[in-house]
């Protein structure tokens, strides 16, 4: 049975409360876990969040960008409102280099590829997007196979563009949801795994003070 049938309860991880990957002047860096919103939900129930927890030991800390709650992984904060901007202006611009990984059900045939269609919110079933060839806005996901396992295949996912659910969406479009996904996965793909297997596993980006590539990583629960 599908886990959208039964009513959502936020449980957020309680450990590590913060997990600090890289912090300076200018940005930190973090890893978020599955599980966590990374900025607070309108309900009073849904402010813990990556965002409050980072602001708790940096009350300057700003975000940029989000994970979904689901995905864990590398995410950066702004320190000072000039950072914010600069950070901001490279993924808007798609300045940043972003790799996943994922699991996802089933046996993928080909070594890699490219995903190509446009996404859209489904709005009567939102958060949920759904491609869309007339009013979807482009993206792209690029893949690699890591490797192929029995019921399973452990896939590099490149993200071109950034859009909501967009991995998740791509991936179903093949053949091949991501294990654990309570939107996207059903039968025995959703309960393969008690959480959506997909990590940010790197991010790359230029440092607002200098501009020198930077490039951090969190390890893969999964």
């Amino acid at each position: 049975m599908s886990s959208t049938t039964s009513p959502f309860i936020y449980a957020p991880p309680t450990e590590p409360h913060l997990e600090i990957l890289h912090q300076d002047d200018d940005i930190l860096l973090l890893s978020k876990p599955s599980g966590l919103l990374s900025v607070p939900g309108k309900a009073l129930e849904h402010r813990d969040c990556l965002e409050t927890r980072a602001q708790g030991v940096f009350p300057s800390a700003t975000t940029v960008h989000r994970l979904d709650m689901d995905t864990s992984g590398v995410m950066v904060m702004a320190m000072n409102r000039s950072a914010h901007r600069h950070l901001g202006l490279q993924f808007e611009r798609r300045k940043t280099k972003k790799t996943y990984l994922a699991r996802v059900w089933g046996q993928i045939c080909e070594d890699e590829g490219q995903v190509d269609l446009p996404l859209r919110c489904d709005w009567p079933n939102r958060p949920k997007q759904m491609v869309d060839h007339e009013l979807g806005r482009s993206a792209q996901t690029n893949w690699q196979i890591i490797q192929r396992e029995e019921h399973t295949t452990l896939v590099k996912l490149m993200p071109v563009t950034g859009r909501s659910h967009q991995l998740r969406v791509h991936m179903l479009e093949l053949g091949h949801p991501i294990v654990g996904d309570r939107f996207y996965a059903d039968g025995e793909a959703l309960n393969f795994s008690q959480r959506l297997q997909l990590h940010a596993h790197t991010l790359e980006f230029y440092h607002p003070d200098g501009g020198a590539w930077q490039s951090f990583s969190s390890s893969c629960p999964f």
